[in-house]
Parts: C-alpha cells; sequence; structure tokens
C-alpha cells in the first residue's frame, strides 16, 4: 500500500517536456548510434575526477559507463555498481536503504562523492544509494586497493566517485520516457559547450508505487503478496553547472543540485523467532528525503609542470521519518510511533597543488576540511545537534623507476575533532553534553605498477587506511537497548593487493585477476550486557574497539567479443571474511560467492539484444546467525533504433521469478518488465 503525496515536479509536465525536447533532438539528429553512446570519455567531467597524479586507473579500478548501466536496465547507482567485480549489493531491510559493499568493506568505509565531493549522511556514515539515480551521470568510478589519498578520510576499504555530464558539443541533449512495473521514469539532460563555455543541467524523476512479488512468495500475517504492501519511492532531481576553460589545461565551475525524495518502508516477513520485527513490526514512511549541494570545483595550471585544483563546497539534508501505529499509517497515538526529524548539512573544501619535478617524479599534496552538522528531534522534542570537523593533509608521489615500471606512494593524516554533542534526557525534558572527543590517524601506501606491454599491466600495493567512529556510532542509544561511547577510536586496516589485467586477439579478449586480504584491527563491534537498566528490566550493549576481522580472497573475469556484433563476459568475486575477535559473531551482508556473466548482440543503429545472470551464495542477516538463501537471476532486454535519435528499449528482470532476499524476511521483486523511449542527440 502506498499513500499520494505533493509532487513538485509533476510526471505530466516532465513527461511533455521530455517529449517536446524528444522531437527537438530529432530535427537535430546525426548519424551517430543511439544505442551505445561512444563518446562517453570525452563526455566525462574530468574536474570531478579524483586521482593518483598521472595515474588515474590502476589494474584494480573499475569503471561503469552510464551507458552500460542503462543498457543492463539499472537505474539506480547500487544496481549498476553491482556489476562491478568485488561489489555486492546489499540492504538495510528494516529502513528500506540499497547499499553495496567492497571487498567486505561496507559504506562507512567506502565513502561515496560525487565529482569528487563526499555526500554520505553526516549522522550515520552511509547513504541510500536507491536514492541516487544513474540518469545524469558519465561514469560510476570505484578505486579499489590502491586508493588515492586526495578522497579523504574513511577510505578504508576504497571509494566510489560518481563522475557527472560535460558537453563537447554546442549542442547535446538525451534522456529518456518510460515505463517499469509498478512506476515510470523520465529525464532530460541537456548540455552545450561554446569553445570557453559550458552548461548542463539534467531533471529526472523515478517513481514506483510498488514492486511485484514472485508468485512463489508464500503470504504473511504482514503481507498478502501479489505486489509489495508499502514499498513505494518517488525520486525527483534537478542539477545544472556552468563551466569556463580559458585554456586547455585550466578549468573553473560552479554548479547546484536538488533532490526531493519520499518513500515507504515495507514489513518484515520472515521467521526469526529472535527478530523484534516478527512480533513488533515497524510502520515506517519517510514523506521527506531532501538534499541539495553547491559546489565550486577548480583547476589551474601554472605552465606545464603545476596545477591547483579546489573544490568547495555546501550540502544540507533534510529527512523526515513518521512511525505509526498501524498499516493505516494514519494514526501516532502509541509508545512506539513518531515523528523524527533531521536538519543537517555539510561544508568543507579540498585544495590541492602537483608539480611534476623532473621528467620522473610527480608529486601532490592536499588539504582539506570538512565539518558535520547532525541536528535532530522527534516532533514534541527540543532539537539537539552533534558536529565533527575532520582535517586531512596527503601527499601523493609517482615515480617512473623505468618507462614501465612505476612506484606509487601516499601519505596522509587525518584528525577528527567533536565540536559539540548535545544529549536529550526524555524523562527530565533537559538537554546536556556527551564529553569532547578526538581522534587522528595516519595513514601510509605503496604500490608497484609495471606495463608489461601496452595490453598488459600488473600491480601490487599494500595500504594502511583507516575509518572514524561516526556520529552514530559514539553517541546512539540504539533506542533504549545501548549506552553511548563518545571515545571510540579510528579502525585501521593493511590491505594487500596483487591486480593484473592483459588484452588478447587485438583488443578482442579482456581479462583481468585480483587477490585481495585486509587485516583490520580496532574493528568495532558491539558488547554485549555491559550494564544493567533497572527501571527497563533490561541489560545494556556498548559498541567498543575490541575487534579483530579480516577480509580476504579474489577477483576474476573477462570480456570477449569474437565476432563484432556479440560481445560475452562475466566476472566471479569470492570474499571470505572472519571475526577472528569471536567467530560466534557472524558478520553480515556479504556472500562469500557472486557471478555475474552476460552475453549481448548488437547491430549499430539496428538492434541491440542483451541476456544477463546473476549468482549469490547465502549470506547473513544477523550477528547471531540467521541466513538469507542463495539465488540466481536472469534478466534480459532488447533495444531497437526506430528513428534518427530515437530508440525503444523494453526488457525483463527476474525472467524466472525467482523469490529471493538480499535480507532475511525482506523478499525483492519477482518477474518485472520495463519499457524506455529514449533519445540522444
Amino acid at each position: 500500500m502506498y499513500q499520494k503525496k505533493h509532487r513538485k515536479i509533476t510526471p505530466h509536465l516532465l513527461g511533455i517536456a521530455g517529449l517536446m525536447l524528444a522531437h527537438s533532438a530529432a530535427l537535430y539528429a546525426q548519424s551517430s548510434s543511439t544505442l551505445v553512446g561512444k563518446d562517453t570519455v570525452a563526455r566525462t567531467f574530468k574536474l570531478g575526477e579524483v586521482s593518483v597524479y598521472g595515474n588515474q586507473r590502476t589494474a584494480s579500478s573499475n569503471v561503469i559507463t552510464a551507458e552500460r548501466a542503462a543498457a543492463f536496465g539499472k537505474n539506480d547507482v547500487a544496481e549498476a555498481l553491482n556489476l562491478l567485480p568485488g561489489v555486492n549489493l546489499a540492504q538495510i531491510g528494516p529502513r528500506n536503504e540499497a547499499l553495496v559493499s567492497v571487498r567486505g568493506f561496507d559504506l562507512r568505509s567506502v565513502p561515496v562523492l560525487i565529482d569528487g565531493i563526499p555526500v554520505y549522511v553526516p549522522y550515520d556514515g552511509y547513504v541510500d544509494l536507491a536514492r541516487f539515480t544513474t540518469f545524469d551521470l558519465a561514469e560510476l568510478q570505484l578505486a579499489k586497493g590502491y586508493t588515492s589519498s586526495h578522497y579523504g578520510p574513511n577510505s578504508m576499504g576504497g571509494a566510489i566517485n560518481l563522475v557527472t555530464l560535460r558537453p563537447v558539443k554546442k549542442l547535446e541533449l538525451n534522456g529518456a520516457t518510460g515505463w517499469l512495473s509498478g512506476g515510470f521514469r523520465s529525464n532530460i539532460n541537456v548540455g552545450s559547450n561554446l569553445g570557453k563555455y559550458y552548461m548542463q543541467a539534467g531533471i529526472s524523476k523515478l517513481k514506483r508505487n510498488f514492486f511485484p512479488l514472485s508468485n512463489d512468495f508464500v503470504p504473511t500475517i504482514y503481507e498478502d503478496g501479489g505486489v509489495r504492501d508499502n514499498a513505494y519511492s518517488d525520486d525527483e532531481k534537478i542539477s545544472f553547472k556552468l563551466g569556463f576553460t580559458p585554456d586547455e589545461k585550466s578549468e573553473y565551475a560552479i554548479g547546484y543540485s536538488y533532490q526531493h525524495g519520499q518513500k515507504g518502508n515495507p514489513l518484515y516477513t520472515g521467521n526469526d523467532p529472535q527478530n523484534a520485527l516478527l512480533t513488533r513490526p515497524r510502520y515506517w514512511q519517510w514523506p521527506k528525503w531532501d538534499k541539495q549541494s553547491v559546489y565550486f570545483l577548480s583547476n589551474t595550471a601554472f605552465r606545464e609542470s603545476q596545477y591547483l585544483k579546489s573544490r568547495l563546497y555546501y550540502d544540507q539534508f533534510n529527512n523526515i521519518l513518521n512511525s505509526y501505529d498501524d498499516g493505516s499509517f494514519s494514526s501516532m497515538t502509541r509508545p512506539y510511533a513518531f515523528s523524527s526529524l533531521y536538519n543537517d548539512y555539510t561544508f568543507g573544501g579540498i585544495v590541492e597543488y602537483g608539480q611534476a619535478i623532473g621528467q620522473r617524479d610527480r608529486v601532490s599534496i592536499s588539504a582539506q576540511y570538512k565539518q558535520d552538522v547532525h541536528r535532530e528531534n522527534n516532533v514534541g522534542e527540543p532539537q539537539r545537534s552533534m558536529a565533527d570537523g575532520t582535517f586531512t593533509l596527503a601527499l601523493e608521489n609517482k615515480f617512473d623507476l623505468t618507462e614501465k615500471l612505476w612506484l606509487l606512494t601516499g601519505l596522509s593524516y587525518n584528525k577528527r575533532q567533536s565540536i559539540r554533542a548535545e544529549d536529550y534526557d526524555s524523562d527530565t525534558g533537559l538537554i546536556r553534553d556527551f564529553p569532547s572527543n578526538s581522534n587522528q590517524a595516519f595513514n601510509i601506501q605503496g604500490a608497484l605498477q609495471y606495463l608489461l606491454s601496452q595490453d598488459e599491466q600488473l600491480s601490487l600495493s599494500i595500504a594502511r587506511k583507516t575509518r572514524f567512529a561516526t556520529t552514530k556510532d559514539r553517541y546512539s542509544y540504539r533506542m533504549g537497548t545501548a549506552l553511548p561511547n563518545p571515545d571510540l577510536l579510528a579502525e585501521y586496516a593493511v590491505n594487500y593487493d596483487f591486480s593484473y589485467k592483459k588484452q588478447f586477439f587485438a583488443d578482442k579478449l579482456h581479462v583481468f585477476a585480483s587477490l585481495f586480504y585486509s587485516d583490520i584491527n580496532n574493528t568495532i563491534l558491539m558488547v554485549p550486557n555491559v550494564a544493567y537498566q533497572e527501571d527497563t528490566d533490561i541489560f545494556l550493549s556498548q559498541l567498543q574497539n575490541i575487534g579483530k576481522t579480516r577480509n580476504m580472497w579474489l577477483e576474476v573475469g573477462a570480456d570477449y567479443r569474437p565476432i563484432n556484433p556479440l560481445t560475452i563476459g562475466g566476472n566471479y568475486t569470492h570474499v571470505d571474511r572472519k571475526n577472528i575477535t569471536d567467530p560466534t559473531v557472524f558478520l553480515t551482508d556479504v556472500p562469500k560467492h557472486k557471478w555475474i556473466g552476460y552475453a549481448s548482440y548488437e547491430l549499430p543503429q539496428q538492434i541491440a539484444l542483451q541476456l544477463h545472470a546473476e549468482y549469490n551464495s547465502g549470506r547473513y542477516s544477523t550477528p547471531y546467525g540467521t541466513e538469507t538463501a542463495p539465488y540466481t537471476v536472469l534478466h534480459g532486454s532488447v533495444n531497437v533504433h526506430v528513428w534518427r535519435s530515437f530508440s525503444l528499449q523494453g526488457g525483463v528482470n527476474n525472467i524466472l521469478d525467482r523469490n529471493y532476499m538480499l535480507v532475511e524476511g525482506y523478499p525483492e521483486a519477482g518477474r518485472n518488465y520495463f519499457a524506455n523511449l529514449i533519445y540522444r542527440l
């Protein structure tokens, strides 16, 4: 079930605008393919990339273009990233949030950035990737293994950078309008490059009233099957940026984006007797999930050998969570009912200077500061505020030992300082301060990269990386079940990576492989029974730095084009995670085995067919061992060029209608369909 909400951008206006712009695109159509764009690299906003000086992509880095994501029918960032090796799609079922893990690390250890600017929520360090569509992106870049120190703090397991579009022509127009099971999508991107000046803008809407459940789903007391109740979502976004390029190496841009979202939270349908949601379901809805950002990015070149980059930003996040009495979602009278408001903001800046020293040595140094402010209250309560300031000083060096052998080194110093942290006592109605706290951490890393030939690369890296405890880690009472711990220290990991990639047969076959091992110390784990609370008659737990864990194993994959129209490929990831401190406490949300395979057949300006399958082994949903079943899903799509800049795309996800779950008690969509009218200038 879902509730209709006020819409700031109406689907009718967006659809009409899309058709009008599509008609304009047809009038200016060129002979380029409408099925898959060939100029993705040129249209990538280079100013938004974060890279090791002179060496943007290593053997262990991965990229998904927006066109590839669209060809696979992936509308949001989480689903698109799941195509990559080393990445696993995950869900926080009780919050209806889509996440990913990278080699076993969750998003608190793998920051998400847009054009190099961090976008994670200040309070808990996560970000709901389902709220971010791929519609206005050029590339989704994932750094693993050796990760540039310029990404900033908390990149213990890597970093994800969503890079937006940059126009290269006087007029560029692309978009899509379509239907999907339970909803629709529509988006328009328009850009113009007039030499020294350029403009890029976009508007999009992705709405879903529900998703269909598999016919194999067995109804429960809280879910009768058919379509998933309270599974609606509605995401709207507008964005624009203006750029100035006085010469070939210097560039300046200002930008703004606004997202408005709302979503429901489907109820738990599992049978785990230890899960409190089995008898006390959550009737939750988010009528507001809004985010807006304003930023300035620059790159100034000095002579041939020096540059100065900067990123300045202000990011605002507003969120409302309503907890209702029951499934009617109409009243809030019971003790567990509430309306919670977040009013957060972040501001910060990054300055990076780089210089070439002679012919072989390139060095870059950066300084950045980020202040996160979290403000929250339930309706009827006073607002309390928490704020942290984080400073990072980083150094990167790339030294060419020979023409084919490079040594990369990186150093960084990170410090997190609490600015304020207020605690609300609901019994007295008073606000007091948590004790102030700070934490500092040092990161160091090195890598050897060997270019065996133009088509073959080998790399070996070792890195000591850290993650600071979030505001929620340090101060949350976990709904009355835990004690805060303001003095939590940073986790740290020593990551080892050995990666190889090669092209064979005149670029027809691409293969890659990575072995990785992460030794993680000071792991923040929940310790039970640290105190007894008399008034509620329960034992309280607490997060503490008592853990030692490790992640290890491998990624392999290949893409092969035996004949020009046909491409086949796939990748396999094996992640073995172990809680060394207490093996009886299971690490959650990451399957040991994941396999993706695909086949595509494309005749440019005619037709493109694609079929892809994914297998996941079972995974733990709870620390005490509740597991999901392994699953295999199959998806397919067809894209037909219709006329000039128009093409039609249709597809089926979960063709076999499997009933599967990423989190126990939260079934994913059964067989579902989509159809899009795509236009591209």
